[in-house]
């Protein structure tokens, strides 16, 4: 399908409030339209009352005019010409500066809810979309793909159909005073215009692919390159990203300034070609002894001085909406891709009172690969300290991530209470449910919004805070800093150590008060002390409070009921552990 065809696709997309707004801007490019013909009509009577007076005056079509305002001498219509041409002149520019700025403003507008539609599906898709998805395409798409959109597809689509309005309103206005004139210049000017983008089309195509792959890979090498600074500075890598940053960049500037060349070069020729159509017009209706032909060469002049820009200006869309088919296509993908927004809106968390079943539960990461580990069964009573041990790679993450409905079995299923985890229901289940990782994200903010995170800043109870910051053995740290809770963690938490990021990620989990915490690693980081420490403080939580634990160090999983050692494909439980 061509751009062109894709562009309704949008419509679907919009509000309801934008599709209002759209056709308040369609009347108001009519009335736009109206003024152009009123400020074009006015040169003729306003040139012939300048160079031929007598001429306008005896004129039967001038009489109404004449007779209203009491005119009795030619020359005494000078004044109200004049004023009538200025009042056209005027109406007819504020008239488009104001369908500009409403144009403008509702581009912009309409960009902003797309991007913060995509930013929301994107959110709410499937843990698996992430794990199959680069994040710079998706940080991409939100963010330039969608200004692309804004400035190569909604606002040229909107000039095109003011352009066309005020082209058809020109044309008119010319036909009535000069037919065959007015249809020779159109012809020559429409003809040429074709004819460059035609050969042109496929020229702005292929560099809106460039353009669009290659911001992805500005994009992904801005992302890996600061993202791994510590790596790059250590490992002397600062010329491999430099350099995978240039070849991306250079393929974009280069592809973006041809499609400005094609799209604004015409300009000047058609220029060159409009003062040599005047002048052969100009030549034509001397020698056809036409008498007075000033009014007659103003009125098309002044139109040919509006009909050219109009017509570079929907060149220039036609042309940006061609080179921005690739960006529009992957906004087109995400906007339409499907999302689990809809089940986002819940009621409250599945109840949780007995246990989690996994029932003949096997994963694989695709149809062709081998099983991670097959036909697990495990009964997790609700309340209990359960371990999971065995060597890297095994799957005992993947296995959490299953009970957490992060990913689904390829065969088998999760239960809670006998209720099974399905599409419908597992945000319920994410309600029940606190994670620790290994690796502790960390927002560049402070110590207090962290392990509040998600939770906006004038709702967060510092009591609360503090409290799990003691549990989690956060809290000294934390009182000896100048600003304590207020202090800021830098991005990524830069500015604390290992064992500091995962002790704030303890208190985060803790702070959501849910009936299961799952600890992946979590502690891994700590000095055997402070692990003990935090440990005994999660014994000594809730009774009803279920904790499922990856680890591998012996003194972790010594308060657990179970042990649950995963090899080979098998889960099986150590009793000696």
């Amino acid at each position: 399908m061509s751009v062109f065809g894709k562009i309704p696709m949008l419509w679907g997309h919009l509000s309801k409030i934008r599709r209002v707004q759209f056709f308040l801007i369609l009347i108001m490019m009519l009335f736009a339209s109206v003024a152009e013909i009123f400020s074009l009509g006015a040169v003729i009577p306003f040139l012939a009352a300048l160079t031929s007076p007598e001429l306008l005056f005896n004129d039967s079509r001038a009489q109404p005019l004449i007779i209203f305002f009491g005119i009795k001498e030619p020359n005494e219509l000078i004044l109200p010409i004049t004023i009538v041409f200025i009042a056209g002149a005027l109406l007819a520019g504020i008239l488009r500066i104001l369908l500009l700025v409403i144009m403008t403003k509702f581009s912009f507008s309409t960009g902003a809810d797309l991007s913060i539609e995509i930013y929301r599906r994107t959110l709410y898709k499937p843990y698996t979309f992430h794990l199959d998805n680069n994040s710079s395409e998706v940080i991409n798409g939100i963010m330039t793909k969608t200004n692309t959109v804004i400035g190569g597809i909604i606002t040229p689509t909107l000039n095109s159909i003011s352009s066309i309005i005020l082209l058809c309103s020109i044309l008119l206005t010319l036909l009535i005073i000069s037919p065959f004139m007015t249809l020779s210049a159109f012809s020559i000017f429409f003809l040429l215009y074709s004819t460059i983008f035609f050969f042109m089309k496929f020229r702005l195509e292929s560099n809106g692919h460039i353009i669009a792959k290659e911001t992805t890979n500005m994009f992904r090498s801005l992302r890996e390159g600061l993202g791994a600074i510590r790596e790059v500075i250590i490992f002397g890598s600062q010329e491999f990203y430099a350099q995978y940053y240039r070849k991306a960049d250079l393929k974009f500037r280069e592809a973006s300034a041809v499609n400005v060349i094609i799209t604004s070069s015409p300009r000047f020729a058609m220029e060159a070609v409009g003062m040599s159509v005047i002048a052969i017009l100009a030549f034509v209706l001397f020698n056809k002894g036409n008498g007075n032909v000033v009014p007659l060469l103003g009125a098309l002049a002044l139109g040919s001085q509006r009909m050219l820009p109009v017509l570079q200006l929907l060149y220039s869309s036609y042309s940006t909406i061609s080179g921005s088919d690739a960006s529009f296509q992957d906004v087109l993908n995400l906007l339409g891709s499907p999302h689990d927004h809809k089940t986002a809106v819940i009621s409250g968390s599945l109840p949780f009172e007995k246990q989690i079943s996994l029932v003949g539960v096997s994963y694989r990461y695709k149809e062709n690969l081998p099983y991670i580990f097959k036909d697990v069964n495990l009964t997790i009573k609700k309340g209990s300290k359960v371990g999971f041990i065995g060597e890297t790679g095994c799957g005992k993450s993947t296995l959490l991530d299953i009970m957490m409905g992060l990913l689904k079995p390829s065969e088998g299923h999760i239960y809670v209470d006998d209720q099974k985890i399905s599409s419908e229901n597992y945000q319920q289940w994410h309600q029940n449910i606190a994670n620790v990782p290994q690796s502790i994200f960390l927002a560049d903010t402070t110590i207090r919004e962290n392990i509040a995170l998600g939770v906006p800043e004038e709702e967060i109870d510092d009591r609360r805070v503090e409290k799990v910051a003691k549990q989690a053995r956060i809290y000294d740290t934390i009182v000896k800093s100048d600003k304590q809770y207020d202090t800021f963690v830098g991005e990524a938490g830069v500015r604390l150590s290992g064992g500091q990021k995962q002790r704030i990620g303890i208190a985060r989990a803790l702070f959501k008060k849910r009936k299961l915490i799952i600890f992946d690693e979590a502690t891994s980081a700590l000095d055997d002390e402070t692990e003990k420490n935090v440990m005994e403080e999660l014994n000594a939580l809730d009774d009803d409070l279920t904790i499922l634990l990856i680890a591998h160090r012996v003194s972790t999983l010594s308060g657990c009921d179970h042990v649950y050692q995963l090899s080979q494909g098998s889960l099986k439980e150590v009793k000696d552990f």
